[in-house]
Formats: structure tokens, C-alpha cells, sequence
């Protein structure tokens, strides 16, 4: 994640945008990993940083901060921000929660309970607010998969296309697929569904993120999937423009890539047809961290239809 330039790039550009609340002032940093965001807020001028990290990383962080000679700064706290006992409040909480498509094993929970246990009254996020967009998309190499049956006869005299159905079911199945898209496979505006409040959301209120949404096409085309992306915003002091990390697929690429869901028929749409609807996030009966995602359309005159979508679990082991 740290070759992720985006990722980390914009988090060191905030933490340093933001230095006037951080320097001489006690952070946080939720979920710390090798520590790269400690140092930075360290870099920023920050008077003490704990860094909490549950996983054996914690051991490569300590390291770390030895070799930039930042053992008087940064603590490097191993356990979960759930578990550890911190001498004193914090003035900064610093944290790269966010998950695939969001909300998918991310430590979000994790940085609302530092928020509201460790957090001093009008302290800051970093990052201060998420929001979930969606728009239809057109995926060309489902649909080269699906017509490859229909070639097998031609380069090899073997009839398969009665694969078609079966391949279509493999293909456009509910999982949750985490992939690149492409700007030209976008037919619309994207629609933003939902926005989090990292200064007041709740756990309770994160059981269910939804929210409608309403896109126009571009122009002829075949909707075969949505595909759901995420931005996160970093407060800016002196009413600059806030800083923004977008996987959106009109920005450079980040290692969150896009979600992309896909519809059991692809639809065929116009210029200006509306593809409206509704979508709900909300974790797995499996785990927590889970998430799954339903998703209720109507494209064009089409009937209203809903899917429900989760990630499989080889993912999250990927994403590890």
C-alpha cells in the first residue's frame, strides 16, 4: 500500500496541510502499520504519536522508527486501539481505515471508538469524510468471455455454444468483483449514494449505508454492471479546498481499484436513458468486516429488479 502513491502522497500532503492542529499536539494514528502516517504527523510536528498496530507489523514499525530517529516521538503501541490503555488524551486521530468499496474489512468501528474514547473534544480526523458513489458501466471483457463459446466452432468444429447460459451465470454471478474500469466503460455521471460523517456517524449507523441514486447514459450502450467507488475528504485549515483521496475511475489508479457488480442481463440504453435506484451496504451475517451490498435498479422502461452482492472470501485474503 505505501507504492500506492495516491494513497500515501495525499495522506502526507494532509497530514502536512494540516500541521498547524498537529504540531505540539498528541496523535493517534488507528491502525498504524508500519508507521508511515506516524512519522509524517511526526515530520508535521506533532508533540507525542502513538502508533497502535494489532498485527506482528508492529515489530518492522518500531524499526522503522528507530532508523529515523523518532524513538522520542513516536510510540509504537501493539494491540488493538480497542485493548491498549493510552496515558492521555489525544488531540489528532490519524487513521487509513478504508476498505474495497469502502466499508469491506475496513477499521472504521475501530476509529469510532478511539473517537469517542481517546478523541479531546473538538479534536481533529484525518480523514473527516467518506462518501459511496455508483454509476452503470459497460465491462467489454465479460462480454468477449460470454461470446468466446460462440467461436469455439469456427476454430476448432466443436459446437459450444450452449456454454453461453452456464458461462453467463459464472460470470454475472453476485460476487463483488474488485477490478480497474475503465473511463470509456463509464455511461454516466457517477451518483454519489451516500456520505459519512466520521465526526458524528455511529457504529449503529453503519449497519446500513444506503441511499438512492439517479444516473443518465451518455449514449448507446449495453449495461451489464455498476460499479461503486469511494472518496475520503481531509478537513483544510484557512478555508482552503480540501484535499481529496478519490478511487474513482476518472483518477489516477489506487490500489482499491473499483467495485464492480454485475447484473444478470446486460441492458441496452440510449442517450439520456435514467438508470435509478437504491443501495444498501451492510455487513456480512459471516463477519462484520464483511460487506454486502444490495442493490435495487429500474433501467429505462425495464422492470424494477434487485441483486445482492458480497465479496468472496479469497479476496480478503488478497487484500492481506
Amino acid at each position: 500500500m505505501i507504492s500506492d502513491h495516491v494513497r500515501t502522497n495525499t495522506y502526507r500532503m494532509a497530514i502536512l496541510r494540516n500541521s498547524e492542529s498537529i504540531r505540539g499536539k498528541v496523535v493517534l494514528d488507528v491502525g498504524a502499520g508500519t508507521g508511515v502516517l506516524s512519522i509524517f504527523c511526526a515530520q508535521a510536528g506533532a508533540h507525542k504519536v502513538y502508533a497502535v498496530e494489532a498485527c506482528s507489523i508492529a515489530e518492522q514499525a518500531v524499526e522503522i522508527v528507530k532508523q529515523n530517529n523518532l524513538e522520542g516521538k513516536v510510540e509504537v503501541v501493539r494491540g488493538t486501539v480497542e485493548t491498549v490503555d493510552l496515558p492521555e488524551k489525544v488531540d489528532v486521530i490519524v487513521s487509513e481505515w478504508m476498505g474495497y468499496a469502502l466499508l469491506h474489512e475496513s477499521m472504521l468501528n475501530s476509529v469510532l471508538y478511539a473517537r469517542d474514547k481517546w478523541l479531546k473534544p473538538g479534536g481533529v480526523i484525518l480523514p473527516s469524510k467518506a462518501e459511496l458513489y455508483i454509476a452503470p458501466i459497460c465491462d467489454p471483457v465479460a462480454e468477449d468471455r460470454l461470446h468466446f463459446w460462440y467461436t469455439v466452432k469456427d476454430k476448432y468444429g466443436i459446437d459450444m455454444s450452449c456454454m453461453y447460459d452456464f458461462a453467463r451465470k459464472c460470470v454475472m454471478n453476485s460476487d463483488i468483483t474488485v477490478n480497474t474500469v475503465t473511463v470509456e466503460d463509464v455511461l454516466s455521471h457517477p451518483a454519489r449514494f451516500a456520505e459519512i460523517d466520521l465526526y458524528s456517524v455511529t457504529a449503529e449507523e453503519l449497519r446500513s449505508v444506503k441511499g438512492q441514486f439517479r444516473c443518465e447514459s451518455f449514449g448507446s450502450a449495453a449495461v451489464n454492471a455498476f460499479c461503486v467507488y469511494f472518496t475520503v475528504t481531509f478537513p483544510s485549515p484557512d478555508k482552503a479546498p480540501p484535499l481529496v483521496l478519490s478511487t474513482s475511475p476518472f483518477k489516477p489508479e489506487t490500489h482499491w481499484k473499483q467495485a464492480v457488480l454485475y447484473l444478470g442481463d446486460a441492458v441496452e440504453v440510449v442517450q439520456d436513458t435514467p438508470v435509478t435506484g437504491e443501495v444498501c451496504m451492510y455487513p456480512s451475517e459471516e463477519s462484520t468486516r464483511h460487506i454486502c451490498i444490495h442493490v435495487d435498479y429500474t433501467i429505462g422502461q425495464e422492470k424494477r429488479q434487485s441483486k445482492n452482492f458480497s465479496i468472496p472470501d479469497w479476496s480478503a485474503e488478497t487484500q492481506q
